[in-house]
């Protein structure tokens, strides 16, 4: 295989390997399956706005190359009635103890999404 055949091995295998997260980012963002969910103290404070948070990240689609340079979709930041909310998604390992060490294998990961106000972060 020559330098140019490597290199494009190279960027199928990152490409794949991004869209298999993406997929599995999506389906915990979108349909709250595949990992955990946690919204933190100051979403919660919000008094009965936490549905409508989750709903609103769930329906997120604003990805670019700014905010997903990776095509993850693991972050992204909107504003809910006034109220600026961040997202997240973390790849653990099963004993949710270290860094997952491969985020595009849900056998080996548990995929963390956490919804907080921006003045929280």
């Amino acid at each position: 295989m020559d330098f140019h055949e490597q290199e494009s091995f190279a960027c199928d295998t990152r490409t794949q390997r991004a869209s298999s997260i993406r997929a599995l980012n999506d389906r915990l963002r979108t349909e709250r399956r595949g990992g955990e969910l946690f919204i933190t103290e100051g979403i919660c404070d919000l008094h009965g706005m936490a549905p409508l948070i989750v709903a609103a990240v769930a329906s997120f689609d604003e990805f670019t190359a700014g905010n997903d340079p990776y095509g993850e979709h693991d972050f992204g930041a909107l504003t809910v009635l006034g109220h600026r909310v961040l997202w997240k998604i973390d790849y653990y390992d099963r004993s949710l103890t270290a860094a997952s060490p491969d985020p595009a294998d849900e056998s080996v990961t548990i995929r963390v999404l956490t919804i907080m106000l921006a003045s929280e972060y």
